[in-house]
């Protein structure tokens, strides 16, 4: 993976984690597991893009 996209995926998860915490406050009484998860999925997902474009084998070769 290219690591100039590596700020762009912090930034989109932090983005979707954040929309996340907003929709859990606002439906706060009946905050439904599924809603949860449909939504914090995308956001663990670019979180995971950003830590491969980061992680670097001992030889130097992106993974």
């Amino acid at each position: 993976m290219n690591p100039k996209f590596r700020n762009l995926f912090i930034i989109g998860g932090s983005v979707a984690l954040l929309l996340l915490i907003i929709q859990i406050i606002i439906t706060y009484p009946d905050v439904s597991a599924k809603g949860i998860l449909l939504n914090a999925l995308p956001a663990l997902f670019l979180y995971f893009l950003a830590y491969k474009t980061y992680h670097e084998h001992k030889d130097g070769e992106l993974m």
